[in-house]
């Protein structure tokens, strides 16, 4: 809160008759847990961490901040993977978790109004209970808010079938960094008037407008699933098996990857190893159809299997009942945990056309042979999104910090030669921000910068993130 106009008292008497002293925080632990995420072991603390509870509040404080260039970063529960959330130039952290109400259960035209700070699977459970259902289940569900799902455009295990976090959102109300209150859009299922505001919101990563309210669309609820797991001798003929699947005409509900190691890991992690493991299998596939009608969903299993028995797999599980269904979806969960637990590490979301798939994994493991880095593959293969856990282990500390991110540069390269992306769900926030030019030109980029400006001209909202013009440490 580096101002000339204003000593660190003042900023705080502020605050305090915005808010109450309780819900301005300036204390050690909260400062701590408001300077990290899930993003491998960064820290940056800010001086103080807010937390309104009203649109009201948010726009008081943005007012302020605006007025007097006070940086100010957005957070919701802290689960990000790129660093969207970090305060990395400091100053203050804007917590949404107290703005954590479903306002609005629209059984009649399927939509939901929400506050921000409802945690996911929160929202998704009382929907189910009028017969809804909210499709966007990204692996941290059970601790992740719904406004930072809007605010990375997350995905999830069920994009392949349902698409992802920007496919629901049809409102949003927003709080602009001169304070100013808006709704981006329309509660209705078509909009073609005028510039597409709630979808240029959805995925900016708190960097244009700080979301408070959000109206998204819901879809009736499925009756039935069947889960496979399915195992695979070769990694690569794994990856194979995917497009095949959807070229014979099935469309799963998801349809996740798993190599050995991630498999391992998780087991480890959750110290259950009652799943089989045979030496020789490489990969697994787990495959989920979801409907009304359980004799078609059997059907569709069984085509599936069919399409799968021209590779070399292993016995099927079948998951017949819902312990066992959990316990399968959980093994798949937590591999994004396990492989933190097991090291240091840097979460690449690599992204590719589905049938690119098995050129990527290929990828992975020749960086890794070429710049000595062990990785752990898993990730959303119906939709060619894999996730690369590329794990520090023994690696010395300058190889880690300076030859590494050449591996990620030439990883991002061949990404982007296969037709793929940066990254398919977590974002780019603060640490591939760097490696923005691989996949845009500067005419884009400076398209970009200039949107940026014309919100936030004096540039207190969540700055040093997705564009790359700052660098910190």
């Amino acid at each position: 809160m580096h101002t000339n106009e204003l000593t660190q008292q003042e900023v705080l008497d502020f605050f305090n008759s915005v808010l109450g002293p309780q819900r301005v925080l300036t204390d050690s632990e909260n400062l701590h847990i408001a300077g990290a995420d899930h993003t491998e072991d960064f820290v940056f603390l800010p001086e103080l961490v807010l937390q309104p509870q009203t649109t009201e509040e948010v726009s008081k404080i943005l007012v302020y901040c605006n007025e007097h260039k006070l940086v100010i970063t957005p957070r919701g529960a802290g689960t990000g993977l790129s660093g969207g959330c970090l305060p990395v130039l400091g100053s203050i952290v804007l917590d949404m978790r107290r703005m954590n109400r479903i306002l609005d259960i629209d059984v009649e035209n399927f939509q939901v109004t929400t506050e921000p700070g409802v945690i996911t699977e929160v929202l998704q459970n009382a929907v189910r209970e009028q017969g809804l259902f909210y499709p966007v289940d990204p692996a941290s569900k059970g601790s992740c808010f719904i406004g930072g799902n809007v605010a990375e455009n997350s995905g999830g295990a069920r994009a392949v079938k349902y698409g992802v976090v920007k496919d629901y959102v049809l409102n949003l109300e927003v709080v602009l960094p001169d304070g100013s209150v808006i709704w981006t859009g329309a509660n209705t299922l078509k909009n073609a008037t005028g510039y597409n505001l709630t979808q240029l919101v959805v995925g900016s990563e708190g960097t244009l407008a700080v979301i408070t309210k959000i109206v998204l669309k819901l879809l009736p609820q499925p009756a039935k699933d069947l889960l496979i797991l399915v195992p695979f001798y070769s990694a690569e003929e794994a990856c194979q098996a995917v497009n095949k699947v959807f070229l014979a005409g099935y469309t799963p509900s998801a349809l996740e990857f798993m190599e050995r190691d991630a498999i391992m890991a998780a087991r480890k992690f959750i110290g259950d190893y009652s799943i089989p493991l045979p030496e020789a299998i490489q990969a697994h596939l787990l495959i989920e159809v979801d409907g009304q009608e359980e004799a078609y969903l059997m059907q569709e299993i069984e085509g599936i299997v069919q399409v799968l028995a021209q590779f070399s797999t292993g016995e099927v599980l079948f998951a017949d009942n819902q312990k066992d269904k959990d316990k399968l979806w959980r093994l798949r969960r937590v591999t994004g945990e396990a492989a933190k637990a097991s090291s240091i590490y840097k979460e690449e979301d690599t992204v590719v056309p589905r049938a690119k798939l098995p050129q990527l994994l290929a990828k992975v493991k020749e960086l890794g042979k070429a710049y000595g880095f062990d990785s752990i593959c898993y990730g959303h293969a119906g939709d060619g999104n894999l996730h690369v856990n590329i794990l520090k282990n023994n690696m010395p500390d300058e190889v880690w910090k300076h030859e590494l991110p050449k591996a990620i540069r030439e990883l991002f390269v061949y990404t982007k030669s296969l037709g793929g992306t940066l990254s398919g769900e977590h974002g780019i926030g603060y640490v591939q921000k760097d490696f923005m030019d691989i996949v845009f030109s500067e005419v884009e980029l400076q398209l970009m910068r200039g949107i940026k400006k014309l919100f936030d001209p004096n540039n207190i909202l969540n700055p040093g993130k997705i564009l790359p013009e700052y660098r910190v440490g």
